[in-house]
């Protein structure tokens, strides 16, 4: 897939995704702060990874994990501070979900902290059966992993 909006490129080509650009945000973010390059790029494997592009940089990232037939987890979508408020990241995930096989996945999930009026937008709604959703979550795994890493270095 590849779209264009202005001088701005959407593109799910895995070879013109920026592992460093999107470690760098990721490493940063509530979400995945000081997680290893090699597990982003384990992560990048396993997901459909699609990236905006104003020419040769990459200014956004987004992955779907999933089966490609009836579920999908999105993740770690970003666009890059200089280029927000632009409506990049609605017109990327509109793209995104557009695709024929997208569009016959039966659930799309995804957790965020701050961005539900994007994700509203897109059709996304609080669960209808809140209490059916069940997690395992361990917030800081990847400082606890930098530090086991460290040590064992030492």
């Amino acid at each position: 897939m590849e779209s264009y909006q202005g001088d701005i490129i959407l593109s799910d080509d895995p070879g013109r995704q920026q592992l460093a650009v999107i470690h760098g945000y990721l490493t940063q973010s509530y979400w995945a702060k000081g997680i290893s390059q090699g597990q982003v790029a384990k992560a990048m494997a396993g997901s459909y990874c699609f990236g905006l592009f104003h020419g040769d940089q990459q200014i956004g990232f987004g992955r779907l994990i999933t089966d490609r037939a009836s579920f999908a987890y999105l993740a770690d979508v970003f666009v890059l501070a200089p280029y927000q408020g632009q409506g990049l990241a609605r017109w990327m995930l509109q793209s995104v979900f557009a695709q024929q096989w997208c569009q016959g996945l039966r659930r799309i999930l995804l957790v965020t902290r701050d961005a539900q009026g994007l994700y509203r937008q897109l059709g996304f709604v609080p669960p209808a059966n809140p209490e059916g959703l069940m997690e395992l979550h361990k917030p800081g795994i990847y400082q606890e992993n930098c530090m086991h890493t460290i040590k064992e270095n030492a």
